[in-house]
């Protein structure tokens, strides 16, 4: 679409500085820009055959007066006003009192047609038939010209807990001050409910939109009955309410979502509801979808959207409702997804924890606020006045695009709706309909300028209303420093270690039973010189490994190698049944395959499978421990709060220490990015962290989802790349040498000790004979887990007979 900007001649008073703008009307269609924005060479519109309805009549030779005339609207106003008194609530006035009618400048509340006052002619009578409104002798004698102003009527025909709430009545006081030739009508919801739509008061313009137990249908049949200029289409406010349609409309326009699949129940085809449910992950109609992912009723009406979580991650899920109180969404652990009900099912985006809201007015006009993603902890940060803590944010070029082409596509002027940042790009994941911002006195200015402006183009074109589109600047955040100059953070950097942990366990075992060998090359082991090494995490990996060990174990007991390996078989099945259950990061199998050396013997014990079997054998290494503790995540989580407190910039908003860097987080002026390695204690530290650090609540796994990143991190970490060959010749050396059942003597020191170390030479002085040192050693620890078991044996039966 091409855009034309000029300095307009139109109007002798307009400032030079004022700009326009012209759209070219072939490149729209209906309720495009053309028509939210039209050129300023528009043409008188005709008597008859209008094109915005029978509402308007033209008067006057430089503006549209509507039909409804000065003694309609002070009859509304009087009959407003005596119901509003019986209510307690009276419609918000404006300040200004430039009008010389007799109507109230403020919002005018119409009367149910059933009221006891005298009718009022119907102004359809003359409206239907133009000869009768040329007529002079058919029509009311009209006030002289210095006793009335030319008006257009804008209706607002909702609910009234939205027609009249406190942000509502903001913007359309601004309109009916700021603009004297708007007045405003507000339909009374009891003839909303009640009434035929053809006892409506008419209006030239109407805002109209769907909230619970609106009709939607009786404002379609009004607006189709009158024609007034709709501000927002209500035909696409029912694909609104279906998330299929709104998915189906946003990638036809171009705008980019998440990846996501349909799953009707309701359908007749077993094709459209075929889902297959697997431990992390679900099929639907054919689409993979890895845990987390998320489900979505197909109903835009219900709220309840569950975000499922992977077993590596703690499992569970995070329920979405709609807010209450301080509450948007709870943790179950519950992982199994819904089996009744037609859903949407679509790929978890990892927003670093914040959403987007998009607010429009017109598709030229985005105002965008950041708040805490309700899938964070769930909890609902309010400020002073009970109200979603939220801030504003500049969009980037793309994001003002996607704002344009949602405006477009679903024909509504004001709308909002949801964008999640997340890989570097930008996604709609929800259309709202008619919304605006809550609490923000340039919103509201710009609000009511822009659709004033919009209604007079569209419905007064001779006017040559000009065009000042507003704009954001943005502050940077900019803080006095200890030398008082002023800068700006640019970036700030922390690596930190993971917080206290259990002890680590490891144990190792060498395995040549065919059923390792297969589980080995089931996983991907190869059985090559390279030793690859497979490494075993998932839980139904370890869950295959207790099998084989359990199966060993009863099946296969009398065979000479599983009894020489029965204590370290138990006791690996006695790590992996550990905890009842595999979830989260607790435990790891890692299995290698080591060739056997020609300069030794074969084992007598090795039973290859066929003739294409190994003849090496493979050294399973079980890891366990190393868990945080509940000290580690309350260090980590007070290391989170001392980095928060570190930023400046509360500025009152919030009672939270360090809310400066919350905001700083929540605008996106700065990327808050968490990675960690793969490592169970690693990531935990890490969603504890961020958690301190942006003040959340609740358990870790949905933060761990949402903001930690999973990285490699060895580069932080000296790298042993370079020397691995070296390694491997110096450990088979050692293993060669300390297998040697005698005293080191000086042949040894000299294989050993090339360097002639000190301490070197004095350790091998001090072991003498390896292999009775390390069974002396052996001996020892069994010695010492004797001692400990005693002594807990000991304190359990004093604490038993101190109870008894």
């Amino acid at each position: 679409m091409e855009l034309e900007v000029r300095r307009s001649s139109c109007s002798e008073s307009s400032p030079a500085s004022e700009l326009s703008v012209e759209v070219d009307p072939n490149l729209t269609e209906s309720h495009s820009d053309a028509e939210l924005l039209p050129s300023s060479k528009s043409s008188p519109l005709p008597v008859s055959g209008n094109p915005l309805g029978d509402g308007l009549v033209r008067t006057s030779s430089r503006f549209i007066v509507s039909r409804v005339s000065e003694e309609q609207l002070a009859r509304s106003v009087a009959s407003s006003n005596a119901d509003s008194a019986e209510k307690h609530s009276t419609a918000p006035a404006s300040a200004h009192g430039h009008h010389k009618s007799t109507a109230s400048k403020g919002p005018i509340t119409p009367a149910s047609p059933s009221t006891p006052d005298k009718p009022a002619p119907k102004p359809q009578d003359t409206a239907d038939d133009p000869t009768k409104a040329a007529d002079p002798s058919t029509s009311p004698k009209p006030e002289a010209a210095s006793e009335r102003e030319p008006f257009i009527i804008l209706g607002v025909c909702a609910m009234g807990k939205k027609a009249k709430s406190k942000y509502m009545t903001e913007i359309l006081t601004r309109i009916t001050s700021e603009f004297e030739q708007i007045k405003m009508l507000i339909f009374n919801e009891a003839m909303i409910l009640n009434e035929p739509v053809e006892s409506w008061p008419r209006c030239d313009a109407l805002i109209s939109f769907y909230s619970g137990r609106f009709p939607l249908d009786k404002a379609a049949q009004y607006a189709k009955l009158r024609q007034p200029f709709l501000i927002n289409d209500l035909q696409m406010q029912y694909a609104i309410q279906d998330r299929r349609k709104v998915y189906e409309i946003l990638k036809a326009s171009g705008v980019e979502l998440p990846r996501y699949a349909i799953l009707d129940r309701s359908s007749a085809n077993p094709a459209d509801y075929a889902l297959e449910e697997y431990e992390d992950y679900i099929v639907v109609r054919g689409q993979q979808f890895n845990k987390p992912f998320v489900e979505k009723p197909i109903s835009a009406d219900d709220h309840n959207i569950y975000i499922y979580y992977p077993v590596s991650a703690g499992s569970g899920s995070q329920r979405l409702f709609r807010k209450i109180g301080t509450r948007s969404s709870v943790y179950s652990n519950e992982n199994k997804i819904r089996t009744t009900g037609s859903y949407i099912y679509e790929e978890f985006m990892p927003t670093d924890g914040t959403d987007v809201k998009v607010y429009t007015v017109g598709p030229e006009y985005a105002h965008a606020e950041a708040r805490k993603s309700p899938a964070l902890d769930g909890v609902v940060e309010r400020d002073k006045e009970g109200k979603e803590l939220r801030f504003p944010i500049i969009l980037n070029n793309i994001e003002k695009l996607i704002a344009r082409r949602v405006c477009i596509a679903f024909k509504q002027t004001v709308c909002g709706f949801d964008l999640l940042r997340a890989n570097g790009r930008s996604y709609v994941c929800d259309v709202n309909g008619f919304s605006f911002v809550k609490n923000s006195m340039f919103y509201y200015n710009d609000f009511a300028k822009i659709l004033a402006n919009i209604i007079l183009r569209r419905l007064a074109p001779e006017m040559h209303i000009h065009w000042s589109m507003p704009y954001q600047l943005e502050d940077p955040p900019i803080v006095p420093t200890t030398i008082g100059r002023m800068m700006e953070l640019r970036c700030m950097v922390a690596v930190i270690r993971h917080g206290d942990r259990t002890p680590k366990q490891k144990m190792k075992m060498e395995l040549r039973h065919p059923k390792f060998l297969a589980m080995y090359k089931q996983f991907g082991g190869k059985f090559d010189n390279d030793g690859r090494e497979i490494k075993l995490k998932r839980p139904s990996q370890l869950q295959e490994v207790l099998n084989v060990v359990r199966d060993l174990l009863s099946n296969h007991r009398s065979e000479i190698p599983i009894k020489e390996a029965r204590p370290k078989l138990i006791q690996l099945k006695s790590v992996l049944e550990m905890y009842g259950h595999f979830s989260g990061i607790n435990r790891k199998c890692q299995i290698k395959y080591q060739a056997l050396d020609p300069s030794l013997p074969k084992p007598e014990d090795a039973a290859p499978v066929d003739a294409d079997s190994p003849d090496g054998h493979l050294v399973l290494i079980m890891k366990w421990g190393g868990e945080l503790t509940p000290l580690g995540k309350y260090q980590s989580e007070q290391l989170g709060q001392m980095f928060r407190c570190m930023y400046p910039g509360s500025n009152g908003a919030s009672a939270k220490k360090g809310h400066g860097l919350l905001r700083l987080h929540s605008t996106f002026r700065h990327d808050l990015k968490i990675y960690a390695s793969d490592e169970g204690r690693v990531q935990t530290t890490a969603a504890a962290f961020a958690k301190g650090l942006l003040a959340l609540e609740g358990e870790l796994t949905p933060i761990l989802v949402q903001m930690v990143k999973s990285a490699n991190t060895n580069g932080l970490l000296d790298s042993d790349v370079a020397a691995q060959d070296f390694e491997k010749s110096v450990k088979k050396r050692l293993k060669a040498i300390l297998k040697q059942n005698k005293d080191f003597d000086q042949s040894d020191i000299q294989a050993l000790n090339p360097t002639e170390s000190t301490a070197i030479t004095a350790a091998m002085e001090t072991v003498k004979n390896p292999v009775t040192a390390c069974e002396e050693i052996h001996k020892g620890i069994k010695g010492l887990n004797v001692a400990i078991r005693e002594k807990m044996a000991a304190q359990s039966a004093e604490r038993k007979f101190q109870q008894e």
